[in-house]
């Protein structure tokens, strides 16, 4: 009987047992089927505890930021403040800024004299010519060396290039000369010392001419950081940056005449490093070539403008005559003597004392000197 009972339980068990899996499996089918149906939709939740936003996926437009910002929300603002400061832009006034005489050679037209302002008359000025160079044959140069020299205006023999008088010509400042002969003479200007790279006109006078620019003007009080207007200026290239002229020369010793000949190559006029070609911002105290122009295309130019003389105002010397006889101070800073690699002073002594470059260029004087005196028998 006992036997009979505990079988009779033992099946009871085994029906309760596979009565409970079966429930439990049809409760997982149930469950499935309900993810599967909310799978088309998404809750981005905030990490930081509060809950976003719940839609569809093709159609979800608006996020939840992690700070609890809407996103759209705050693109709409955007877009509408960009909008209000544009109108504000518009809104804004333009004006030319009123500008007194300037006063800038290089821009200052020509004004002549009505009268004649002198007490003799100097026209004769305007119809001088360079004389002519005397040929040289090849055979006669037995001697020849090429010197680039630095003319430092700062220095007082040199202060006739930085001379700022007015004539009937125009200004007699040494840049402002080469800027007009190559703005109104027809001389070509070249970016590199041989001669290779000519610069157009149109590109000299943007770089030289000026120009304008609009720059902010804030007048509010109340307001400083708000743009009351615009002010259109006129951009001026800096005249005082240009104290500097590189003069590329050889020295020929001519055979035929016995005499030691200086013929200038080119004349570059240097200045500092400049931002955006017109602002001065100088990297260092180096100055650097600006453009090249070839002397023998210039000398009829030259030769029609006076070099001032504080000694004797009627002392008549032109330009030409000044390069030609040397009537300036300069210092060497590159030659071909003894100069394998082709470098600099500078870069020759890059690890010493500038004072060096100096000696050098002095050494280097003295050597030419010597060998013409060396060809005399006394």
């Amino acid at each position: 009987m006992n036997h009979i009972f505990f079988r009779f339980s033992f099946a009871v068990i085994v029906l309760a047992c596979l009565l409970s899996l079966a429930d439990a499996q049809q409760r997982n089918t149930t469950k499935r089927k309900a993810v599967t149906k909310k799978a088309k939709t998404t809750t981005v939740v905030n990490p930081f505890g509060t809950s976003g936003t719940t839609g569809n996926t093709q159609n979800v437009t608006n996020t939840t930021d992690p700070f609890g910002n809407n996103t759209s929300s705050n693109t709409q603002n955007l877009t509408k403040q960009d909008t209000v400061i544009k109108k504000e832009q518009q809104s804004i006034p333009y004006e030319y800024a009123v500008e007194p005489s300037s006063g800038n050679p290089l821009t200052d037209s020509v004004k002549p004299s009505l009268r004649n302002d002198n007490g003799v008359d100097e026209s004769y000025i305007k119809d001088q010519t360079p004389l002519v160079y005397d040929n040289i044959r090849e055979d006669d140069a037995i001697f020849k060396q090429r010197i680039w020299s630095v003319i430092d205006t700062r220095e007082k023999l040199n202060l006739p290039f930085r001379n700022p008088r007015v004539e009937d010509n125009g200004s007699q400042l040494f840049f402002a000369i080469l800027y007009r002969a190559v703005t109104e003479g027809g001389i070509t200007a070249f970016k590199d010392e041989r001669f290779t790279e000519p610069i157009s006109k149109e590109k000299f006078l943007s770089e030289y001419a000026g120009g304008y620019d609009t720059l902010p003007f804030r007048g509010d009080l109340q307001n400083p950081d708000k743009i009351t207007k615009y002010q259109i200026r006129r951009i001026e290239f800096p005249v005082d940056s240009v104290y500097k002229f590189m003069v590329k020369e050889d020295v020929i010793f001519d055979k035929e005449s016995s005499t030691l000949v200086r013929r200038i190559i080119g004349i570059a006029p240097m200045t500092p490093t400049l931002i955006k070609g017109r602002i001065v911002e100088a990297v260092g105290n180096e100055a650097y070539p600006r453009f090249w122009i070839y002397y023998p295309d210039i000398r009829p130019i030259l030769a029609k403008y006076r070099v001032y003389n504080a000694k004797n105002f009627a002392a008549n010397m032109s330009w030409d005559d000044l390069f030609q006889a040397h009537m300036y101070s300069s210092y060497i800073v590159k030659s071909t003597l003894n100069n394998y690699r082709n470098l600099t002073l500078k870069e020759y002594f890059k690890d010493k004392d500038p004072i060096f470059q100096l000696l050098e260029g002095e050494k280097i004087k003295e050597k030419i000197f010597n060998y013409e005196q060396d060809l005399w028998q006394y």
